[in-house]
């Protein structure tokens, strides 16, 4: 059931982000902005916010022992789909490079610039970017914003059920999205840790999913950085599984001006179907994971 459960989740989140509908992100925000306390002198503490995503985590996973304990872990189910719901999705996202491309098309670069600025991390926001450096920026950007609000999601439903999903789709919410900002460093180192296994999980499947030649050439870069985050993890292995020179811009100039103006939008396409492909790699997976009784 735990496949079943999050293929129906996936297909309605996916629709539901076509559509720009139900955002978690505005529901952690609400959480947050609501019980967010901290006193003077002490605004880069970390457990006010822990406690905030620990309570409906352990909420959930005690509700969901108690069904199971009682013989009732099939109500536990249309639960876990509500919740994986709101966990998952990235809305908004498709508008956006929708019209980054059109404006990139047309040689707007300032343009360009003004619809995905808001997406930028804050000290990469400067009009004074490069096109290409805003348009890695924004690629590194939107591969985060799916590995965190989807495979990093699934993978820790899987592996520990709906109760741990919620604390790591958490973490990311508050490093996000914590009022007190001395407090988001810390957060996100938290986000490291969680995304660790998951994040080079994902990087070995973009060899699956894309160019294995090129990816095997870049791997153990990945492999080997223990040191690296995960943007560099997913810029990394997504730059070697990539074909065509979708995210090394300066080459691609190179290579091919007469096709520059379709660049940026050729590139996101590339790195969408990546994500994409790889998340179907994921499904086959724990698909296998289930006949074989181990999920």
């Amino acid at each position: 059931m735990v496949l079943v459960v999050f293929l129906l989740a996936y297909i309605v989140r996916r629709r539901l982000d076509a559509q720009d509908r139900l955002s978690g992100d505005r529901l952690w925000q609400r959480w947050f902005h609501k019980h967010a306390t901290a006193p003077a002198g002490k605004e880069s503490s970390l457990k006010a916010g822990i406690v905030l995503i620990i309570l409906p985590a352990l909420l959930l996973g005690l509700v969901v022992v108690f069904l199971d304990d009682y013989g009732l872990r099939v109500l536990a189910y249309p639960l876990e789909f509500l919740v994986m719901v709101f966990l998952m999705g990235a809305p908004g996202w498709g508008d956006t490079l929708r019209v980054y491309a059109d404006a990139w098309r047309r040689g707007d670069m300032q343009g360009a610039w003004h619809h995905v600025q808001d997406r930028l991390p804050a000290a990469e926001r400067g009009s004074a970017l490069s096109p290409d450096a805003m348009h890695l920026s924004l690629s590194r950007t939107f591969m985060c914003s799916v590995f965190e609000r989807f495979f990093l999601v699934a993978f820790w439903y899987v592996v520990g059920g709906i109760g741990l999903a919620v604390l790591a789709r958490g973490i990311v919410a508050l490093s996000e999205q914590w009022p007190q900002s001395p407090a988001r460093p810390g957060y996100r180192r938290l986000e490291e840790i969680v995304a660790w296994i998951p994040v080079r999980l994902l990087s070995l499947t973009f060899g699956i999913a894309g160019d294995l030649a090129g990816w095997l050439r870049d791997i153990r870069r990945v492999l080997t950085g223990f040191g690296k985050n995960k943007d560099e993890v997913l810029m990394i292995s997504a730059n070697g599984s990539l074909t065509g020179y979708a995210l090394d811009p300066e080459r691609f100039s190179r290579i091919h001006p007469d096709e520059w103006v379709d660049f940026g939008g050729r590139s996101l396409r590339a790195v969408r179907d990546l994500l994409n492909r790889s998340m179907l790699v994921w499904i086959c997976l724990l698909a296998l994971l289930v006949i074989a009784g181990l999920v």
